[in-house]
């Protein structure tokens, strides 16, 4: 837990043991959680610095959509849609906050997405979009980094979504009550060695975070931990002339209004000796 920019040990503090307990019961946890915080221990603050970053959630289930900025959508010149366009993420693709991209060693063609992700916070079974937020716990950032050529080589995108070490997530998440309602309206950008590529706002999606988890809340059932990634705006490499995609060396930076950076540092993935 981050605690004016240093890492809080939960064992300081009395709260459920489990991230699913933790995530489902945050609101009712709030008095208890701020009384702690008034009397920790000496030893409850920890250097962020000294320590490596997983994901912050594991992510039981993460779905995605596509296309799902207008921006994006004007960009790549794809047809509207009157649902959303939703893939899966396997949450062993992913890094955290800091850890490396990989590019794999089949591909040049690693492309950036900077992403808001939504947390559910308790189960729930099909949703109507206006309940939908109250089982949001909270967001974080997503990079949904893509192998480009193998993302097209069929109608089906799962190929290009799903090598190792190829998504960002994190640092922290961020819970709903601390942000404007569905997280509208944040400003999001995606940089790569500081130069800015992405400059978007999650007031441009077309689905908004309610109408995306009513709709995979229709598809399957949501538990807590589970993840949505809302899209990305205008600006990915593989539209721009020439395409640009991620270098080995690279550092690209993912922000977002509230949330802080997700940093990530881009390197080449080491050839698997199996086989």
């Amino acid at each position: 837990m981050w605690l004016d920019g240093d890492l809080l040990r939960l064992d300081a503090l009395d709260l459920p043991p489990g991230l699913d307990l933790l995530l489902a019961d945050g609101p009712a946890l709030a008095p208890d959680l701020y009384r702690h915080l008034r009397r920790l221990p000496g030893d409850a603050l920890l250097n962020p610095q000294e320590f490596s970053f997983l994901p912050p959630v594991p992510g039981r289930k993460i779905l995605c959509a596509g296309l799902n900025y207008h921006s994006h959508a004007l960009e790549t010149a794809m047809p509207s849609v009157d649902f959303p366009n939703l893939f899966i993420r396997f949450s062993d693709t992913l890094v955290g906050h800091g850890q490396a991209l990989q590019i794999p060693p089949v591909s040049t063609q690693l492309d950036y997405e900077g992403e808001l992700a939504v947390v559910i916070g308790k189960a729930a079974g099909p949703l109507a979009p206006e309940n939908a937020l109250d089982h949001v716990a909270g967001y974080t950032i997503f990079n949904d980094a893509s192998v480009r050529d193998f993302q097209f080589r069929g109608s089906q995108w799962t190929l290009g979504k799903n090598f190792p070490a190829t998504g960002g997530c994190g640092p922290a998440l961020v819970t709903a009550d601390e942000l404007p309602r569905g997280a509208h309206g944040l400003f999001l950008q995606t940089e790569i060695d500081g130069v800015l590529l992405q400059d978007g706002n999650t007031a441009d999606m077309i689905f908004d975070v309610a109408a995306l988890v009513s709709a995979v809340s229709i598809v399957t059932p949501l538990a807590a931990g589970d993840m949505i990634v809302t899209g990305t705006p205008a600006g990915v490499g593989f539209t721009r002339q020439p395409p640009r995609f991620l270098r080995p060396g690279e550092i690209c930076t993912v922000r977002i209004e509230g949330l802080g950076a997700l940093i990530n540092p881009v390197a080449p993935a080491l050839r698997s000796r199996a086989g």
